[in-house]
């Protein structure tokens, strides 16, 4: 399987070296700098399950050709416009796009764009970042990538994906029939993280520590559930008493990259989760003001951060 892997960053050199691993005929596609960091020290991966230095093909913007089965998109969304443009030249009549983007609105953009029948979900659970000198370097044991058809067939080309990702070391991915049901059931959980994380600038644990804490947190919960649900994706049982469980717990210390990148005064995917599930919530009379507090919040913090007035560390 030819895969071209869009980025060589922490999800993209984690995922993209464990396949080629495992014996695909791998691409990275990357900006000038990365692919200088490639060529001279290989493409490292630091991991609880085993460590690598690869040597690795690359790709400039300029070089980018068709003949892909499968193009493996892990920037953030809202890089995706540019993403879009990188690719575009590498998509022929057989190349299969899995996005591992947050959100859901991608999907939409995507199949306008390379047609319904190019475009598959997915999601990546783990947690790695990528050091200043280029290692990527896993956190923990997450390692999941899971990904779908999303009319919910098993296709020959989610199963061949299936059976090379089994090969590798240090990922488990899985072919499922449901990948909109699993999307959405991450963005209830992801946005009810978002909203309250942002919001409060604080981890769970520290939330659920604070007076009412743990009942916000249920009632954010229980309304992106309920947009789910008017979305046909009501979300199971075991699903709502996990993240319940989680929102209480005290000791925990779940904080999203959203409140993290914010902190850092970076970019954020304000308008792909905050701004997505407020407009969800309004097209399901779900209500709606404290989604409506968490997207104006993000948003003046972005205007903030444009008028370089955030505060200097």
């Amino acid at each position: 399987m030819r895969i071209l892997v869009l980025g060589a960053g922490a999800l993209g050199g984690y995922f993209g070296g464990r396949l080629q691993q495992a014996g695909a005929e791998l691409g990275f596609l990357v900006r000038p700098r990365r692919r200088e960091q490639l060529a001279r020290d290989g493409l490292v991966i630091e991991s609880p399950f085993g460590g690598a230095r690869l040597s690795v093909a690359t790709l400039s913007a300029e070089e980018v050709r068709p003949g892909w089965d499968l193009i493996l998109l892990t920037c953030k969304a809202y890089d995706l416009a540019e993403a879009i443009a990188a690719i575009r030249p590498a998509v022929d009549g057989r190349t299969a796009i899995l996005p591992v983007l947050n959100g859901l609105s991608h999907l939409e953009t995507l199949r306008r764009e390379f047609g319904a029948g190019a475009v598959l979900g997915g999601l990546a659970k783990i947690q790695a970042t990528m050091t200043a000198e280029g290692v990527v370097r896993q956190l923990n044991d997450w390692r999941w990538l899971t990904f779908g058809e999303l009319d919910g067939r098993m296709s020959p080309r989610v199963e061949a994906l299936a059976a090379l990702a089994a090969k590798a070391d240090g990922m488990v991915a899985t072919a499922v029939p449901d990948i909109l049901q699993r999307m959405w059931e991450k963005l209830t959980h992801l946005g009810t993280s978002a909203i309250g994380t942002v919001l409060l600038r604080a981890n769970t644990g520290e939330i659920a520590r604070s007076p009412g804490g743990v009942g916000f947190m249920h009632r954010v919960l229980e309304r992106n559930a309920a947009i789910a649900a008017a979305n046909g994706h009501p979300m199971p049982d075991s699903f709502m008493a996990e993240f319940r469980a989680l929102f209480a717990d005290p000791k925990g210390a779940y904080a999203t990259s959203m409140l993290r990148d914010l902190e850092a005064g970076g970019r954020i995917e304000s308008d792909h989760i905050l701004g997505f599930l407020l407009e969800a919530a309004r097209q399901a009379g779900v209500p709606e003001e404290v989604h409506e507090a968490a997207f104006l919040h993000a948003k003046a913090f972005e205007q903030r951060r444009d008028a370089g007035r955030l505060p200097r560390g």
